[in-house]
């Protein structure tokens, strides 16, 4: 066993349950081992790396503003996050927003903004405000994050939980038409369930939901943390559907795979509830997660990655579901946000992503059943269909292993 394994064992929470290899390196679309072997990252770091690992630009602007000024608090000003906030504003069609580090963070910025906009604008009675969520959602692991899960794991042990969150049935507008009542502040969706296995609701639900909240005085707030910043094929996944929302939180890809960085966007008088004092964070909107931020987003219109994940995620759609074996469920995603749900009775997705990993292709299951690939943004079309392969051979593989036994 590698020493970086034992060490990690030894001293860090298990928490997570890593593939086993050491990573060192990365550039591009791809990450080296300790022991130099070269692997294809189709896994992005849960779309965090869309911009890929060690981007020159990114790379360049770091080494600046690090020399410059990294880190004032927002006690005072600084030149760089006014342009970042501006420019994230303009992307998304937001009116304001409030800059945090990790998605989690922004997504509690969010419930306490839904909250006090209920209570001062909406007129809800105080501490009565509810918010509601799908079944299957994720949103992080904070306690008001699992308080809205229906995942058994993130809640065994670590109750009670902040009242005033119930969850629908994802894609179902009548559940959550019957759900909204003169309390509701909020509904909180991801436009595509990213850790609930890439599962993609009906067409037409996001507009509906949309349309609904508007009638009933409700906010509508898209958790695009995975799916937004180009991954879907457009710069939101919600605006497949033409749908703009109230509130809006973005992470992962806004730190160009350098730095966590988040924002929880909205409409002026959602926004505008915050006084000074309510919420905050020591690095929320530092100097260089704000040039960081500003220069992803630069990257990711000058570049055009949104279109490059449409026409590269509608190939890569095509080609998986060419794959004909009994252990594939169901090919499905949207750009380079894609799903292969296996059947557990016939293959362990963690089975296929550690074959994948001896032949040089990295991924990860998720709920055991599906192997998401969400690759970096600037792959290629031969990098694809060389997964593509990599992934069938392995199929194929483990199907001869299943009928020989």
């Amino acid at each position: 066993m590698s020493d970086s394994i034992e060490l990690e064992a030894q001293y860090c929470a298990h928490n997570y349950h890593p593939l086993p290899v050491v990573l060192t390196r990365g550039e591009g679309v791809f990450v080296w081992d300790e022991d130099g072997k070269k692997y294809l990252d189709m896994m992005s770091a849960y779309s965090a790396v869309s911009h890929g690992h060690a981007n020159p630009r990114l790379v360049k602007l770091v080494q600046e503003q690090v020399a410059t000024l990294n880190i004032v608090s927002r006690a005072f000003y600084s030149d760089r996050l006014g342009p970042f906030l501006a420019r994230a504003c303009e992307l998304t069609g937001m009116d304001m927003a409030l800059p945090m580090n990790t998605g989690a963070e922004a997504v509690e910025t969010a419930i306490k903004a839904a909250r006090k906009w209920a209570y001062t604008v909406k007129g809800v009675a105080d501490n009565q405000a509810e918010i509601i969520g799908c079944d299957g959602n994720f949103h992080g692991r904070t306690i008001a994050a699992v308080a809205m899960s229906d995942e058994p794991q993130y809640q065994q042990g670590f109750g009670p939980f902040p009242p005033g969150f119930r969850n629908v049935e994802y894609g179902s507008i009548d559940a959550l038409a019957d759900a909204i009542t003169e309390n509701t502040a909020a509904f909180i969706c991801e436009p595509i369930q990213g850790e609930g296995g890439i599962v993609i609701p009906p067409d037409g639900y996001l507009r509906a939901a949309a349309d609904l909240c508007r009638e009933r005085n409700v906010l509508l707030i898209i958790d695009e943390i995975q799916t937004g910043l180009g991954r879907t094929g457009k710069i939101l996944a919600c605006e497949h559907e033409n749908v703009r929302p109230d509130g809006l939180i973005l992470g992962k890809a806004l730190g160009g795979g350098i730095l966590p960085v988040s924002m929880f966007l909205a409409r002026r008088d959602v926004m505008e509830v915050f006084t000074p004092g309510d919420h905050g964070s020591t690095f929320g909107g530092n100097p260089l997660g704000a040039a960081i931020g500003l220069e992803a987003l630069n990257i990711l219109v000058e570049n055009k990655l949104a279109d490059n994940s449409a026409r590269l995620g509608a190939h890569l759609l095509a080609e998986l579901r060419k794959i004909d074996s009994p252990m594939i469920r169901e090919v499905r995603g949207r750009g380079l946000f894609v799903g292969v749900e296996l059947d557990p009775d016939l293959a362990s997705a963690r089975a296929v992503c550690e074959a994948l990993m001896e032949r040089g292709l990295l991924s990860k299951e998720t709920h055991e059943t599906v192997v998401r690939l969400a690759p970096p943004l600037v792959i290629s079309k031969a990098e694809i269909d060389w997964a593509v392969s990599q992934i069938r051979e392995v199929i194929e593989e483990l199907d001869q292993v299943r009928l020989a036994s």
